[in-house]
């Protein structure tokens, strides 16, 4: 070791002028027992300031900020001993980067002054999911207040965000191991309650709004694992694990959760369906796997990055989206083509021949335009026609998919036909974002879009309308290619019951509004009947 007993000799000393700072190099603690300078193998016990420097770089970084920002603050006391110093710097450290945190949160409450509070913590989620928000109010408030001990408080919550970042980015990281399970993004607290509702995940009574809960935020990914893993789909077309989760996480978080309708739970609730669908007899006889994946897929992906506003906004306010697809479907072209450009992003289908997934691409497409609810009359006659010359052959691909397209259809439209409870908080849903884009209209001077004017549109007509001209029919001629199953027959006497529901509420907030305004001549009804 002649090298370094050259550079480590005992009388070698640096010292920084300009800092102050001094480093004592080849000084044993121990120097005065006697004992040797350095063994072969012992590391010298560098010291900066008087700190020992046998820390992790991290630390070191830290304490050393912490020690100029003191030194910058003047001398502290002399009753206050130097490790006090360190640990007390490094706490004014973390509450100021915290201060910072929150008026960097706060000033995002305060970009729309519209909003409501309820509203307000949806907007601030760091990732796109139903989880539940911190409020970054009450930190910011104690702050104010030189609540130091809230620091307990607050490291809680910054562990509370850090495991739900950790759920969301191990995802699309893709890190998640290829376990043959479904619930490794489920909190313990909650596994068992999930693994219940997904052994049951096939019965028209599953609340979805409930398992979203349960899995954290995490409903439309969880359930696709699991229905992958029903139907073999994974072994079935040799899909990379890692490149299944990394997609299907880029589908979730494109859905955008201030949205209170198009969101990751509408989603996942429209998947849900389409699977009950798959299930008819009728239907699943005749089935392949490629049509099952294909109508998964579809259903999962269907409304991915909506904007909460329809076709028509798009088109009158020259949003670009309505130029690229010249104002014909424009939101299902984009849906479809977000959903294509994922796919291959994530390299889910790579390993495929280019034929084939090119082609299942395209199916895609089909699937998805289908949604589009300006084309429900050519869907609804064609299908019509088929049962009326009984001409549906389902061993034909063509015609299989016809079905898959109509089953989506149906997926899309199907809550009037949940119970009520499931079916009133989708209701209010819809209405609740047709009224935030009036609102917008409003606020710039633009014509209100039908069913959008809170103050003529009532949730009650609006469900009316669109129960008795778009979901009735539709579900009818369900009915009748199902021969009738006893799911078809359970949405139907559903649709029915909550059909009479809407109108009686319908009917008292007239009469109520007439019995206020005894002078107005005005024909009743909020606009349902202007339903596309």
């Amino acid at each position: 070791m002649p090298v370094l007993e050259g550079l480590w000799g005992p009388d070698l000393r640096m010292r920084d002028s300009g800092l102050g700072v001094g480093v004592d190099v080849g000084v044993c603690p121990d120097e005065d027992s006697g004992s040797p300078v350095w063994g072969p193998l012992r590391t010298p016990p560098v010291t900066c300031g008087g700190l020992s420097l046998a820390l992790e770089l991290p630390a070191l970084i830290r304490q050393l900020r912490a020690a100029w920002r003191a030194r910058r603050g003047g001398p502290r006391g002399s009753e206050r001993s130097e490790a006090s110093s360190w640990v007390e710097a490094d706490k004014e450290e973390e509450t100021e980067e915290l201060k910072q945190d929150v008026e960097d949160r706060s000033a995002n409450l305060k970009a729309d002054g519209r909003l409501s509070t309820g509203h307000a913590g949806v907007l601030l989620a760091e990732r796109r999911g139903s989880y539940p928000l911190i409020d970054f109010r009450c930190l910011k408030t104690s702050l104010q207040r030189g609540e130091v001990e809230s620091g307990t408080r607050k490291k809680v919550t910054r562990q509370l965000s850090f495991q739900r970042y950790c759920h969301a980015s191990r995802l699309l990281r893709g890190l998640v191991p290829p376990t043959p399970g479904s619930l490794h993004l489920l909190d313990d607290d909650y596994l068992g309650q999930a693994e219940h509702m997904l052994s049951k995940v096939g019965t028209w009574t599953f609340d979805i709004f409930l398992f979203d809960r349960l899995t954290n935020g995490n409903s439309l990914v969880t359930l696709m694992c699991h229905l992958f893993n029903v139907y073999g789909l994974v072994h079935h077309f040799q899909l990379d694990m890692v490149k299944l989760h990394r997609f299907l996480g880029m589908v979730q978080e494109d859905y955008h959760s201030q949205n209170p309708y198009h969101n990751a739970v509408h989603a996942a609730d429209v998947t849900q369906a389409m699977y009950c669908y798959l299930k008819e007899p009728r239907l699943a006889e005749q089935l392949s796997l490629q049509d099952v994946f294909l109508g998964l897929v579809a259903a999962a992906a269907h409304d991915v990055d909506h904007p909460g506003v329809n076709q028509p906004f798009l088109i009158k306010t020259r949003h670009h989206l309505a130029s690229l697809y010249q104002n014909t479907s424009v939101l299902e072209s984009h849906h479809w083509r977000s959903t294509v450009g994922m796919l291959r992003e994530s390299g889910l289908l790579s390993h495929l021949p280019a034929d084939m997934s090119l082609d299942m691409e395209q199916q895609l497409g089909s699937l998805i335009l289908a949604t589009d609810i300006s084309r429900q009359n050519e869907f609804l006659s064609t299908f019509r026609e088929h049962l009326d010359n009984q001409d549906l052959d389902l061993q034909l691909a063509s015609h299989r998919h016809f079905m898959l397209q109509i089953a989506l259809k149906c997926a899309d439209i199907c809550n009037p036909c949940r119970v009520w409870d499931l079916s009133r908080q989708w209701s209010e849903r819809v209405c609740e974002e047709f009224y935030r884009q009036g609102d917008l209209e409003r606020k710039f001077d633009l014509e209100i879009s039908p069913l959008c004017n809170q103050q003529v549109d009532s949730v009650s007509a609006i469900q009316t309308g669109f129960i008795s001209y778009i979901v009735e029919p539709l579900f009818e001629e369900w009915q009748r290619f199902t021969e009738p199953s006893l799911l078809s027959q359970t949405m139907m006497a559903h649709l029915q019951k909550n059909k009479a529901h809407w109108s009686r509420l319908r009917h008292a907030q007239t009469t109520s509004d007439t019995q206020t305004h005894p002078s107005d001549d005005e024909p009743e009804g909020g606009g349902g009947e202007n339903i596309p």
